[in-house]
């Protein structure tokens, strides 16, 4: 079997790290991957190859494709999801998971998405949307509570702004709306209320009408310990598998799988959508219950990090199930490990600001019992690995409990080295200190 991995990042560098490992699959393809997503093939892995095709130019996708006779695609990034990467593989007669491009719409518009939930009663935050600056700052002025300002389109996971105070409310919305840091994607706003609580992930595959759920997985978005600086693409996450935990209690998953994604199946279908792929669920764990955050259409990074060192089933079965309708004849039993995983993001200096790209980077191999995930890196003419990108490894270790799978993940972190580097030392720690108290 042949799959092609859509995308460059670290999520995608795990997923061709775990199809690869499957007995069926005899080669992997990244488009356009990284300097982590190329290997050979050796016991028990698949070869994996790149191709330098941008995920977004979905034609060469398909050529190619067609021309390697891949059996699979699997797409990636929220980017050509929205473009409809899935509906023209589909109109190709080429497999593809993912969402189609008017699914996709619950990631790819926040307005679409916060309407959605509205129209079909799925608990999320009050809201306003706007286009306009002097609107919308009225909005704020007068809601009188803390806001939440999120240009409406994608923004790489930057276009959020957690707001304190009415002026810092006003001066996100002068960013978007007026000074246009987000291009056409900050040409509507979405103004929600600040909601207060734990955070968690909880992502499902899904095929259309039944959802599979993955274990809650919590990212750490600021970019400082503490929670603090701007929201990032993600510094961190830790999941902890098929064991007890208070991330989510076994009534919550339920309710979120009930009230929240199977609802969003139905209402997708109500709307002439069957929504087919992962649908990924930023949830607020508030004292008046569960409320959604926002909808991501696709695997998130880093939780694809470390969800997936933790499946035990066959991956490629769960894709294909979920492609041709069939997740409800699968058993849902023995899926995941009871394991915990934790990573760790290595970003680049200045990141989510301006940062220096083309440094090499030290201490990768060999990585003592962890794995390292590349996002951001390539390689140069002199066969070094070096950055490209704002976050450049997600740094994995997977044990029996939290505290060790990050003392791992940790200690792997501490052996590599490039200039300005640098991650949070907190990740996951609250988790253990609440379980200890």
């Amino acid at each position: 079997m042949k799959i092609l991995v859509v995308g460059g990042g670290g999520r995608e560098h795990a997923l061709a790290w775990k199809l690869a490992q499957l007995p069926q699959v005899e080669q992997i393809y990244v488009a356009p991957g990284n300097a982590g997503t190329q290997w050979e093939a050796k016991s028990g892995f698949a070869a994996s190859t790149n191709v330098p095709i941008q995920a977004e130019n979905i034609d060469a996708l398909i050529h190619f494709a067609r021309e390697q006779e891949i059996n699979l695609t699997v797409v990636g990034p929220e980017a050509p999801l929205a473009a409809g990467i899935v509906d023209q593989f589909s109109s190709a007669g080429i497999r593809a998971f993912g969402p189609t491009q008017a699914a996709a719409q619950l990631e790819s518009s926040k307005a679409f998405s916060k309407a959605f939930m509205q129209r079909h009663h799925i608990p999320t935050a009050a809201y306003g949307t706007f286009t306009d600056y002097d609107n919308a700052a009225a909005f704020v002025r007068n809601f009188g509570k803390p806001v939440v300002v999120k240009a409406d389109g994608l923004a790489a996971g930057k276009g959020v702004v957690v707001c304190e105070t009415v002026d810092e409310a006003l001066q996100a919305l002068q960013r978007i709306l007026v000074d246009s840091e987000f291009g056409a994607a900050g040409t509507q706003v979405v103004i929600e209320e600040r909601l207060v609580g734990t955070e968690a992930s909880l992502l499902a595959f899904c095929d259309g009408q039944d959802v599979l759920l993955m274990p809650p997985a919590r990212d750490h978005k600021r970019v400082f310990d503490g929670d603090q600086g701007p929201n990032t693409g993600g510094m961190g996450a830790y999941c902890l598998g098929d064991m007890d935990h208070a991330l989510l209690s076994a009534e919550m998953l339920n309710e979120v799988r009930e009230t929240v994604l199977l609802a969003t199946m139905r209402g997708m279908a109500q709307e002439g959508i069957s929504y087919k792929g992962v649908l990924y669920a930023g949830l607020m764990l508030t004292p008046d219950g569960v409320r959604v955050l926002e909808f991501n259409a696709r695997f998130g990074d880093p939780e694809t990090q470390v969800i997936l060192p933790l499946m035990r089933a066959d991956l490629v079965d769960i894709l294909e199930a979920c492609i041709d309708g069939k997740l409800s004849a699968m058993s849902h039993e023995n899926i995941w490990k009871s394991e915990a995983c934790a990573a760790v993001v290595m970003a680049s200096g200045g990141y989510p600001g301006n940062y220096a790209k083309g440094l090499p980077i030290q201490g990768l191999d060999p990585v003592k019992d962890a794995v390292v995930f590349h996002a951001g890196t390539t390689t140069n003419s002199a066969n070094e690995t070096i950055t490209v990108g704002g976050r450049v490894l997600a740094v994995v270790g997977y044990d029996y409990s939290l505290e060790t799978a990050l003392d791992k993940a940790y200690k792997a972190v501490e052996q590599i080295q490039f200039e300005g580097a640098h991650y949070r030392h907190d990740i996951g720690r609250a988790a253990i200190a609440e379980a200890s108290s």
